[in-house]
């Protein structure tokens, strides 16, 4: 499912741009910013990292 730029984001996430491989963060119920470039179509949702534990 694709997400737009101005989205509210459900999750805490990385976006992956539809046209470059840029990809945006969003956390969970903030805004979707454009991606550096200029676009606004993301194509994929990313879960975020999880820190690794000692």
């Amino acid at each position: 499912m694709a997400a737009r730029a101005g989205e509210t984001a459900e999750k805490s996430r990385y976006f992956r741009c539809a046209r470059c491989p840029e990809r945006v963060f969003a956390a969970a119920g903030t805004a979707i910013p454009p991606c550096p470039n200029g676009h606004t179509e993301f194509t994929s949702r990313m879960q975020q990292a999880r820190g690794r534990r000692a």
